[in-house]
């Protein structure tokens, strides 16, 4: 594994680096995702002396509010830690919490949408495949640092080692990053295709019932989002190193439960409502 880039007197994190091309290519298919709708007139339009939402914005400030969320979520796991060593703790290169980036990158959500006007659930459909691409990325920066995120030893073909890790094993473990990449590629093209049914006809200005009926409400790409990646992110917990705690259950998992939880029951209320097919 390579940990760190060594660049005459830089020194380069490669978890740092994978996080910020999880960035760029949050940021493409975001962009991608707000020219699709803007084309359809899906998206409301801004009001006056207000420019439209870009996806710079929309990855920019959710990212940084994820990345702090993240480092506080997963210093506040472990206080004893925190307090014995805060600076150390709090500016490490690693140690990041996915469920605290999730509540951070919300709340960052919440801010933009009210600002620019935009249903907030609309503004989480818009967001979804991009978030689900970014941590797919984001996990091959785990791979080459080696930095504990691997699974349990394995007489798989394919188990790896980290000997020079951060957290460095010779066993042969689980390459839990790469699964978790595979399945983040998987949600990302089933979340863009979800998305593609929520675009009003390009065509017409009024579209006829048929295509009305057809039509997927605001809220479901969401929905789906925290359904796939809970479910993704719980089952590969069971190969993790990660301690148990809830009922024999990582943190990641009891996390990922409650994001299973409001995504069946956001799909319960859209479809209560007459909204979601």
């Amino acid at each position: 594994m390579i940990p760190f880039l060594h660049l005459g007197p830089l020194t380069l994190p490669t978890f740092g680096l994978m996080v910020a091309t999880a960035m760029f290519c949050a940021y493409f298919l975001l962009a991608a995702d707000l020219r699709r709708r803007t084309a359809a007139g899906s998206l409301p339009k801004p009001p006056q002396n207000q420019r439209p939402i870009d996806a710079e914005t929309l990855v920019a400030i959710p990212s940084l509010a994820g990345i702090v969320g993240a480092k506080l979520y997963h210093v506040l796991e472990t206080p004893s830690d925190l307090f014995a060593h805060p600076a150390a703790e709090l500016f490490s290169a690693y140690g990041f919490a996915w469920f605290g980036g999730l509540i951070a990158g919300i709340a960052a959500f919440i801010y933009l949408g009210r600002k620019h006007h935009i249903p907030l659930l609309q503004l989480f459909d818009i967001a979804s495949p991009a978030a689900a691409l970014g941590y797919g990325v984001g996990r091959i920066g785990c791979l080459l640092s080696g930095d504990g995120d691997y699974g349990i030893p394995t007489s798989l073909p394919w188990g790896m080692s980290f000997p020079n890790g951060v957290v460095p094993t010779t066993a042969r473990v689980h390459p839990t990053p790469i699964y978790e990449f595979l399945a983040a590629l998987l949600i990302t093209w089933i979340l863009w295709r979800l998305g593609s049914r929520q675009l009003a006809p390009a065509s017409r200005q009024i579209p006829n019932s048929a295509q009305l009926s057809s039509r997927l409400a605001n809220g479901v790409v969401f929905a789906w989002y925290l359904i796939l990646t809970g479910m993704a992110r719980f089952l590969v917990e069971f190969i993790r190193i990660n301690p148990r705690s809830f009922f024999g259950l990582t943190n990641a998992q009891a996390a990922s439960l409650f994001s299973l939880l409001l995504g069946f029951s956001l799909l319960f209320a859209l479809h209560k409502k007459g909204t979601a097919r």
